[in-house]
């Protein structure tokens, strides 16, 4: 089963758009069509080295807006939504789980493995075409074709490490932000 695009409509629109994301320069993290009163078509999406901009995800949407007005693979009336991984982003390519070695991620299989589908710990990488997490009776591997779901947490660490990259990468303009004020007589860090 693919991480990216689990059903068959989402493997289909993701054959559509993925050359139109990529020629944009951009590589396709998960799309998914979401079912409800209007479908809401979600694509995620980054430059290679991670990241994107909001006027990027418009880019994109009227890109890939275009495309599938021509191609038209969709029926109903949906909802295009184009937007970041996010940081507490979904694992979806065998390559994430070796960049965000070390940080913290929830792991669902497709079938029991020793009596568990969910498993919390920290990625310890890839080897093979196996993936490495750290949990609490030690280090597991698992099948990246096992996968049914996989994601980091949210950590005060991980937040913390995803701010400093943008700044190094000069994505973060910090006199947007207001200076913190404390109170007297407390100790700033």
């Amino acid at each position: 089963m693919d991480l990216i695009a689990k059903t068959a409509i989402d493997r289909r629109l993701a054959e559509i758009v993925t050359p139109v994301i990529e020629d944009m320069g951009f590589e396709l993290v998960r799309l998914r069509l979401m079912g409800g009163q209007t479908k809401t078509l979600q694509i995620m999406a980054e430059r290679p080295g991670g990241g994107i901009e909001v006027d990027e995800c418009a880019e994109i949407s009227n890109a890939v807006s275009a495309t599938l007005d021509v191609e038209d693979p969709v029926s109903d009336a949906y909802t295009l939504e184009v937007s970041s991984p996010g940081i507490d982003r979904p694992l979806t390519r065998l390559k994430d789980f070796d960049t965000f070695q070390g940080y913290e991620a929830k792991i669902e299989t497709t079938e029991l493995i020793d009596g568990r589908k969910r498993f919390k710990g920290v990625l310890a990488g890839v080897e093979g075409g196996e993936i490495l997490i750290n949990i609490e009776e030690g280090t597991v591997g698992l099948h990246f074709d096992w996968l049914a779901d996989a994601k980091l947490v949210l950590t005060d660490e991980l937040i913390k490490e995803m701010l400093k990259a943008r700044k190094d990468a000069g994505q973060l303009d910090e006199s947007q932000f207001d200076d913190i004020e404390t109170e007297e007589g407390s100790e700033e860090d």
